[in-house]
This record gives C-alpha cells, structure tokens and sequence, in this order.
C-alpha cells in the first residue's frame, strides 16, 4: 500500500507542476513570473491540435489581420521569434487564444503599409478628382461630377449654404493634408493658386462656425507650416511667399467680426454674410459648440499678428457660455438665445451642439496655457463624469454595464432620450490628452462595435433599441481622431511623430503646432475674468487624472496584448447586438 502512496504522490506531484508551468507562460506577462525554462513547443502544441484543426484555413480578413500563425515544426521559436522580435511570449499560444487576441493583438507592419498606401489612394481619388473637376468651386458633386458651391436659388438649404461660400473650399480645406502626405510639390502648387484665385470678398452667407474650423483654420495652420524654420516636413518655403495664408485669414476674421456686435451677451449670431454683415432676418439663437468653438483660430490669428481684437471675443463667447450653465449640475445646454441668454435647448450631452465645446477648452489650454481654459474645462468634466456617465465605475475591471455617456437634461441631470450621435466619438481622443486612457478604451470600443455592425457610425444611434435612429454617415472623422490618439502604430515615420515635434489636431483636423509663440501675448490683459466666470480662487474638486502615463514606460508584454480584457470586449459586441 505504501508503493501506491508513494506512486499517487508522485502523479499529484507532477501534476501539480505541469499546472505551475502552465499558469506561469499563460499569463506571465501580467502575473510577473520570469521564468527561463527549456522545453518543447511542440509537445505543446500538441494540447491544442484539435482546436487547431477546427480553425477554418482560408485567407479570411482576421487570418490576414493576425498575420502567420507559427507551423508544427522543431523551427518553430526560431521562426516566431525572426517573424516579430517584439512578440510577447504569450504568442506562442496562438492555439488557446479567443477570437477577439487572435484579430486585435496583431498589426503586421506588411498590412500596416498596405493601409497607408489605401488611405493615400482614397485621399488622391478625391483631391484628383475635385481639381479635375470642380475647381476652382467649393467640392464635387459626386453625383453629377460637376463642381458645387452655395445654393443660390434656396437660402433655406442651410447643410449646403452653411459651408460653401464660392472660395474654393476643398482646395484650401487640405492644403495641410498634402504636408502630411509628403506631397510638397502639390503642396506648393495648391498654396500659389490659393493665393492667385482665392478671395473672401463674396455675397455668401455663411455659418461662423464652419467658416472658422475649415477655412480660417486651415490657412493658419499652412503658414505655420510654410514658414516653420525648424522644416518638419522639409523645406516646404518657396521663393516669393509673403504670408499671403496670414493675410487671407485675418481678411476672413475681419469679416466674421459683425456675428460678434450687437448681441446683449456677447455670444455671437450663428452666421454672418461675408461682404454686408449679419443678415436682418438671423436667427438669435445658437448652439454652444458653435458659438463656444472659436477659440483655438482665433487666438492663434490674435497671437501671430499681434492683434488682441479676435482672441478677445472668442474668449468672451466662451466666458458667456460658461456663466449660463446651470448651479445644480454644473452643465450646459445645446441651444441658447445669444439675446436673453435662456436656454432654448436643454439637452446636455457629448454630441451634436456640445462637442467641441468641451474640446477646445482643453486644446486651447494645450496651445496657450491659459489655466482659465483648464479651470473650466475640469470643472466641466466632473460635471459630465458625475451627470452623464453610466454603468460600471472602472473600464477594464468589475461588473456592470459598459461606461456610456447619455443626454440629460442640464438641470436635474435625467436621461432625455436613449439615442447617441457619430458626434460624440470624438470624447474618448479628449479622454486620452486629459490622461484618462482606460476609459477611452471602454468608450472607443464601444462606438468601434457598432462602426462592425454597420460598416459606419449611423448619424444617431439608439442603444435601448439597439437600431439606428437616423440612417445615415455624413464621413465623420471623430472616431478617426479618437483612433489615432489611442493607437498611434500606423505611420511612424511621418514628422507628426517624432518626438521633437509635438502638434495637436483642430476640430476640423488641421495641424497646429505646439509652439511657445502662442504662449506670448503681445499685448496687456485688458480683460479680466467677468462675475460668474470660474476665477483662479475657486476650489475645483476634480481628482487628478487617473492614467496619465508615457508610452515608453509600458511593460513591453503590455503594449503588445489586448487594451480591453476579452470578456468586456464581447459584453460590448453583444450590447450593440453584433451576436
């Protein structure tokens, strides 16, 4: 009998080990064991033949994504480890990994450039095609092939006439994109014959808003570029430029001035024609995204020339905005009379009329280091975080619904409807710059679920009802910013992402530098925070960011495994009814 004793001892022994072994290579990285043992993995691999030999062996899309899965050979480290010497070990237990590792834990630098070089075709099939086409007006009609710019004959048509304005919108819209690109030829080509064709001297009524973040924006942003001494894209100057680009912006500034006289709050009109002024028959209501999202041009104008006049009545706006929020809750609504200063619009949410609100308090705290902009701005997420936000408290751990932040009333904080918009994905890139990356991976998840289900982010989505509520995808670009804050892997050798070089996105997409020029005024502060508005000296109880965090001091097993555990990944494809 002691035979037997010893003999099941030895098995429970052996057992036991085989266990320790297997839990220490199948979750070391994050356990923390170290261990450098010899063994063979195939005689692993044989614990998972069966499941292998289920997988489907076509070239599917998650296949193509994964890259190529290591053979039943005696070569297998050898070729695994030459395949990507940044593979955590993890990886060679390719066979027990779920769905969700076996798409998301790779990117293949050979489908990395593959990508690239189709986002390039798609940028060029348009560009080529409007120049073709429809220069010198606003953008392609790519029904009619033909060029198109405001609607003359119907006023009313506001989702056409609030953008084009007879300037040439497409070509001056992506000058900047051309630098990103690497197309300095082209670049120089479209800035001469902005300069030679454009003029903001127009009949056009246009909305203040779009006239800013497209073609304000877009001439600051390609001077800055064009005359930057240190040449991130490379020498990119040309003889004879005379800061034309700086001149076409402060005349269309200029003309965007009126939207902000004769209103009892200073929060400007929605829209302003061009060469006359505000028209009799404007509206004196606004949206707070439009009206709140003027800062980051303007005060870029104001601080390159020297001019105060253009910071200052964006700044005003803002403050305005910031003083009607409500005392209960601390939100602002969506809609407001720039005359009375009452709310029309009581919905207080992330997107459409809020969204860039919220953004360029941060980016404007970013570029010019007002802490006025960070006092509001953390003010403001506190407010969202405690009225807006629901279900679990952490992202990445517990139980519960996934993080989502819904519409409420600005007021008593109650949910107003059950629907989202394409709009609000621009919040988890806003998560990111303020720090909050774990809930920025909850929340883009989320919107990427449902960008799977139907090919696109529908223009309002109802997560009661798990359907679309409006059914259609005007080629937003938040979730592609939210995108790129979160996985910059793509494009690593473009100037954007060299470590000398710091920039940050305008809510249009243009790229700005982070310059210290920006945190100079040349002119004395004449304009001190108005009664109501968030002083220096008020107590705000936000906490410090909860993930702020240099990428470079990651654990290496960490950048190269799953950011969302798999199960919350799959309770969010079933939450959008993926499954």
């Amino acid at each position: 009998m002691q035979w037997r004793s010893i003999l099941v001892g030895l098995v429970v022994l052996r057992l036991s080990l085989s266990c320790m072994l297997w839990l220490a290579f199948g979750l070391g990285p994050s356990w923390g064991f170290n261990f450098h043992l010899g063994f063979n993995l195939h005689k692993l691999d044989l614990l998972f033949r069966e499941e292998k030999e289920t997988e489907p062996r076509d070239n599917s899309w998650s296949q193509r994504i994964h890259g190529p899965r290591y053979e039943e050979t005696e070569t297998t480290c050898a070729s695994a480890g030459e395949e990507s010497p940044k593979r955590s070990y993890l990886s060679f237990f390719d066979g027990n990994k779920d769905e969700y590792v076996r798409r998301y834990s790779s990117f293949p630098d050979t489908l990395k450039a593959k990508m690239k070089d189709m986002a390039k075709e798609m940028f060029y099939f348009g560009y080529d095609n409007y120049m073709k086409y429809a220069f010198p007006e606003d953008e392609l009609n790519p029904i009619d092939c033909e060029g198109r710019g405001p609607d003359v004959q119907n006023p009313s048509n506001i989702n056409i006439n609030d953008v084009l304005g007879n300037y040439s919108l497409t070509l001056i819209d992506t000058l900047d994109t051309l630098l990103v690109l690497g197309n300095v030829s082209e670049f120089q080509r479209a800035v001469k014959l902005v300069i030679d064709t454009v003029s903001f001297d127009k009949d056009s009524t246009v909305q203040v808003f779009e006239a800013n973040i497209r073609i304000l924006g877009s001439l600051i942003s390609a001077h800055i570029l064009l005359t930057d001494p240190k040449h991130p894209f490379g020498n990119v100057g040309f003889e004879g430029y005379d800061n034309e680009l700086l001149h076409l912006a402060h005349d269309l500034a200029v003309r965007l001035l009126p939207a902000f006289e004769n209103t009892s709050t200073g929060i400007p009109y929605p829209r302003v024609n061009l060469k006359n002024g505000v028209p009799l028959d404007s509206v004196n209501e606004t949206c707070t995204a439009g009206a709140g999202s003027l800062l980051v041009e303007f005060g870029i104008l104001s601080r390159l020339i020297g001019d105060s006049t253009f910071e200052w009545v964006a700044r005003r706006a803002v403050r305005a905005l910031w003083n009607l929020r409500s005392n209960e809750t601390g939100l602002l609504g969506n809609v407001v009379n720039i005359q009375t200063g009452q709310w029309v619009g009581k919905q207080s949410g992330l997107g459409a009329g809020m969204d860039s609100f919220y953004e360029y308090l941060f980016k404007s705290y970013i570029l010019f280091g007002e802490k006025e902009d960070y006092r509001m701005f953390t003010a403001a997420y506190e407010s969202i975080q405690n009225h807006m936000r629901r279900g679990r408290e952490s992202c990445n751990e517990g139980e519960g619904d996934p993080p989502l932040y819904v519409n409420v009333n600005m007021f008593s904080g109650e949910i107003m409807n059950t629907w989202i918009d394409s709009l609000q994905a621009f919040f988890p890139g806003l998560q990111v710059l303020n720090g909050d990356v774990d809930d920025a991976i909850c929340l883009h998840a989320f919107y990427y679920a449902i960008w799977k289900r139907f090919g696109a982010l529908p223009e309002r989505y109802n997560w009661q009802l798990q359907a679309p509520d409006v059914l259609f995808y005007p080629l937003r670009p938040e979730l592609v910013e939210s995108t790129y804050l979160l996985y910059q892997l793509f494009d690593e050798d473009n100037p954007l992402h060299k470590s000398d070089n710091k920039y940050i996105f305008t809510t249009e997409g243009h790229v700005v530098p982070i310059d210290k020029r920006f945190r100079e005024k040349q002119w004395n502060d004449d304009f001190p925070c108005e009664e109501g508005a968030l002083a220096e000296s008020e107590p705000v109880n936000q906490p410090a960011p909860r993930n702020i965090s240099n990428c470079n001091r990651i654990p290496e097993e960490r950048r190269y495994t799953l950011p969302l555990k798999s199960v919350y990944m799959r309770q969010i494809d079933h939450m959008v009814g993926l499954f």
